[in-house]
């Protein structure tokens, strides 16, 4: 639960955060001049802070649309991602997220209304291409839902956009609440996240079951929404093959993988800088001290391992869907 949340000067009477001020009145409400004088500092201990996290209300000024990284796609020539948050509530112990930043604090950009601009405006740059929009790169998209009204507010920004402006909601979350209530949009991707079961038990503290997310993804088919898997990153553990294709197998018996948008593969990929950061935080985590290799400046499985991971998972997936609605995500 949030118990603190700090408010940047210039948005304390902003809509959105005077709506949630009435509604979480009873916390700690405290303001400062720019989220980074919380958010930013060096002597943050990661660990501590996601016992309980609090809450930064901000603007973000600049860079609200980032091209996404080579090989980030499912199909388009033309990919950004954007993030409305900073930090995720689910404690996966494999994210990059907490090599990535010193503080386990959420930051939640209040300003759609610029990031709905530059995703008008980056559309229509590309003369009606296809594009594809991302979020949940550095968060998950519907984890928080009941505070931020993201997912709600960008429904209504892309029933607006062409069909060919795609948004993915990237997510590990079953609040789908806010799909449910409104017709499906054929430009909007609701992607889950999934590793096998003795991966999320061991290392995805908050994540609901895989069952629970399965059973979400099929309302969500059920009422034409546009469906994806992301199976990233894949992760090494003992007998990975039968984990792997028990997870396809249970999927695939409660999802329709013929009506489903898109399937990714990822492989398991951290910057040294992050990975030294994690190890730092979990220096004993055997998930770091596996069959790992350091080169040209990141933290991998040797590269034959990760080809067979993506190769084996690969054809096991082909047993369910279309060759063309599988993709892998290398970058």
């Amino acid at each position: 639960m949030i118990e603190t949340i700090y408010v940047e000067e210039a948005l304390w009477d902003h809509p959105r955060v005077t709506a949630l001020r009435e509604r979480l009145h009873e916390r700690r409400w405290i303001r400062c001049r720019h989220y980074g004088e919380v958010f930013n500092p060096r002597p943050q201990h990661f660990r501590l802070q996601k016992r309980r996290p609090a809450l930064i209300v901000a603007q973000k000024q600049s860079r609200l649309l980032m091209e996404a990284p080579s090989g980030y796609a499912i199909g388009s020539r033309h990919n950004y991602y954007f993030s409305h948050l900073l930090n995720c509530p689910y404690d996966c112990r494999y994210c990059f997220l907490q090599g990535m930043f010193r503080s386990a604090n959420f930051v939640w950009f209040v300003n759609y209304e610029d990031f709905q601009q530059a995703i008008e405006e980056t559309w229509r740059r590309y003369g009606g291409e296809t594009v594809h929009f991302f979020s949940g790169y550095d968060s998950d998209s519907l984890a928080l839902e009941p505070v931020t009204g993201f997912a709600g507010w960008f429904l209504d920004c892309f029933a607006r956009m062409p069909e060919n402006a795609f948004l993915e909601l990237r997510s590990k979350s079953t609040n789908i609440r806010p799909l449910l209530r409104r017709e499906a949009l054929p430009n909007v991707i609701c992607a889950f996240s999934f590793t096998p079961e003795i991966v999320a038990e061991r290392w995805e503290a908050g994540v609901p079951p895989v069952e629970k997310r399965i059973g979400a993804l099929g309302k969500l088919q059920d009422r034409r929404w546009p469906i994806g898997l992301r199976f990233d990153p894949l992760i090494h553990v003992p007998d990975w093959r039968d984990h792997y294709r028990r997870l396809f197998e249970q999927l695939f018996a409660g999802l329709d993988g013929e009506s489903i948008h898109s399937v990714s593969i990822g492989v398991f990929r951290l910057p040294r800088g992050f990975y030294d950061r994690m190890v730092d935080l979990y220096p004993t985590e055997p998930l770091f001290h596996g069959p790992l290799v350091k080169e040209r400046g990141m933290v991998a499985y040797d590269q034959a391992l990760e080809q067979e991971m993506v190769d084996f998972c690969r054809q096991a997936l082909l047993e369910f869907l279309p060759g063309e609605k599988l993709f892998s995500c290398q970058f």
